[in-house]
């Protein structure tokens, strides 16, 4: 795979505070020298989280199901969704929008020092990356969809900062730490006994926006507190600056053998591990309390597996296409990818009105299969969006908001006057 070419160099500074020059905020890369696998796989990721987060919108007046909490009273069709979906997508998507995020993190810092950024210089920009996530995340949850899974990656991604230089045996370390304690309350919030059951939950009270955006937001920032203190997305910020070193993704055709073989065999061990809690959501097994809680359990576990072998997947997938450039579908699936916060908030956005019960209230009204339909119809239009600016030569309007949060108003728009940024070094250990 050929490299683009070296940038220019920044326009000289002006003199800062203390009348020395400051070094300029390098800017962010531009779209020309992105990597395809990262935004096929994000692109996918799109898909897979309005399919994972539509059935949460819906209620019934009689109460939910144990088992995957889906409204009762569906019909042997929608029984088979919720196992498939249970099977292939509930419990994928957040690792593997870590994953993402993690690579995403590790690349940047990495095209950062390419540009010639001191570690500081690229500590200041990632923070600023993660805080502004962070506070987005929250007020998504308090407008739209109190199920954000940005404000917890934005915190997740400030711990990521401190592994960015670490050595390898570190991050194994930091790993299995992070996973242990994760996976430890995790089987605690299962198979702990709790007043709160499930199965008596029913329709949502009529409380009115204000009210409900509270509850959101008290929500969110609960959920956020919790994943942060139990280092829940760690490992798979983990996994991700492995496959930023790896070069697993920026440069496919080089590794297609591994990542073919790393995708199949986390995929077949993921959907054996799945298939037991899958059954049980699709109403033809009907465990006990334990044994359910088990089997949910292995199921999130194997969730981790299958959100990596996605990844790869796209990873396989993109060697495959090298040399036929970013065209047809792929083209349109790696514009989602390209503006994937911009597309991510855009189904919220189509999502909550239409399905809460402060907005319309089909929430109450949908089937889960017809839930699943709407999912991949609002994906078709926020594809339809990201291919529409992409054919503008825009960028998303969220994306460009987090980069001059991120780099700075000169750093944003310096990318323009620019040429392609340097292929970046993997990021190597520092000790």
């Amino acid at each position: 795979m050929s490299h683009p070419p070296t940038a220019t160099a920044p326009a000289t500074p002006g003199p800062g505070p203390t009348g020395r020059p400051q070094p300029p905020l390098p800017s962010p890369t531009p779209a020309t020298s992105r990597s395809l696998a990262p935004d096929l796989a994000r692109g996918l990721l799109l898909l897979l989280i309005a399919s994972a987060n539509v059935w949460g919108y819906l209620w019934s007046d009689d109460g939910y199901h144990e088992a995957g909490g889906r409204p009762v009273g569906g019909s042997a069709t929608d029984h088979l969704v919720d196992a498939v979906l249970t099977l292939l997508v509930d419990s994928h998507t957040k690792p593997m929008f870590a994953i993402l995020y993690g690579f995403g993190l590790a690349t940047m810092a990495a095209r950062l020092a390419a540009r010639g950024a001191t570690p500081r210089t690229t500590r200041r920009v990632l923070t600023r990356r993660s805080l502004a996530l962070l506070v987005l995340g929250l007020l998504h949850a308090t407008l739209l969809y109190g199920g954000d899974i940005l404000a917890p990656y934005g915190a997740a991604g400030l711990l990521a900062l401190l592994l960015l230089h670490r050595s390898r045996v570190a991050l194994a370390w930091w790993f299995g730490v992070a996973y242990t304690l994760s996976l430890t309350a995790g089987a605690v919030a299962l198979l702990v006994p709790s007043d709160a059951g499930g199965g008596e939950a029913s329709a949502p009270e009529a409380t009115g926006y204000l009210a409900s955006a509270l509850d959101r937001l008290a929500t969110a920032a609960t959920v956020t507190s919790l994943y942060t203190l139990t280092l829940m997305f760690v490992p798979h910020l983990v996994v991700g600056i492995l496959l930023a070193r790896s070069g697993w993704l920026t440069h496919p055709a080089e590794h297609r053998r591994r990542l073919g073989q790393v995708a199949l065999g986390l995929g077949a061990v993921s959907v054996a591990g799945s298939l037991p809690y899958a059954v049980a959501v699709g109403q033809v097994w009907h465990p006990g309390t334990t044994a359910l809680a088990v089997a949910e359990l292995v199921h999130h576990v194997a969730g981790d597996l299958m959100g990596l072998a996605y990844v790869c997947a796209f990873g396989w997938f993109a060697a495959a296409w090298v040399g036929r450039g970013r065209r047809g579908p792929v083209a349109a699936l790696a514009a989602v990818g390209e503006r994937s916060l911009t597309c991510y908030l855009l189904q919220s956005l189509l999502f909550a009105p239409l399905l809460s019960d402060w907005g319309l209230g089909l929430g109450g009204r949908l089937s889960t299969t017809q839930a699943a339909l709407l999912a991949v119809l609002v994906w078709l239009v926020t594809a339809a969006v990201a291919v529409s600016l992409h054919r503008a030569g825009r960028r998303g309007p969220f994306e460009s908001a987090l980069r001059r949060v991120s780099y700075g108003r000169r750093g944003a728009a310096d990318v323009a006057a620019r040429g392609p940024a340097t292929s970046p070094a993997p990021l190597r250990s520092g000790a």
